[in-house]
């Protein structure tokens, strides 16, 4: 057949089944499943700085395997000299296989490696099975050479899920590996 990711054959073999029997979904379509993770970083200091765009491009670029792209304000801002058409961020939309790649590396790699780590806030989810996630430093990532970066910055972590509700959600993650907090 072909390569198939850790967590993609983990999910089919054991996560399938598990949230089945949770939620008591009739059919094996109704199972909730990751579609898509996005991973973005604004860089409000490239109104001054072009360059540091292509850093953040590189940075993002580095960490997921994707190519980044930068993105660009939508409105002109004068209290932070910005008009519209600037780059001011960087964004890449991880699915497929590459999506459980950086799924499995962040669990198992990156997240550990926060200092004084107890878990990720459950208080993420948008109402609809989405879970945002911040990074406060692009160092946890074993991708990144700490001699190279030119300043620390934080990243967004968006995991978008077809489950209807947060509950779903938040098993569909937790099964997939994703270390919450306990109450």
């Amino acid at each position: 057949m072909g390569y198939v990711a850790r967590l993609k054959q983990e999910y089919n073999d054991r996560v399938v089944g598990a949230l089945r029997k949770e939620f008591g979904y009739k059919n094996v379509m109704q199972v909730p499943k990751l579609e898509k993770i996005v991973v973005s970083r604004g860089v409000g200091a490239a109104v001054a700085d072009k360059k540091l765009i292509d850093h953040a491009v590189e940075e993002l670029t580095n960490i997921t395997g994707q190519k980044a792209v930068a993105t660009v304000s939508k409105k002109d801002v004068a209290a932070f000299k910005l008009r519209k058409g600037m780059p001011i961020g960087a964004k890449v939309t991880l699915r497929g296989e590459r999506m459980y790649e950086f799924l499995d590396r962040l669990v198992t790699t990156a997240l550990p490696r926060v200092r004084d780590f107890q878990g990720i806030r459950a208080t993420g989810f948008d109402g609809r099975g989405n879970y945002s996630l911040g990074v406060t430093e692009q160092i946890i990532f074993p991708e990144i050479n700490i001699d190279k970066i030119n300043r620390i910055n934080g990243m967004d972590i968006t995991f978008v899920t077809s489950a209807q509700t947060d509950k779903e959600a938040k098993s569909l993650l937790t099964e997939l590996g994703l270390p919450f907090k306990k109450n």
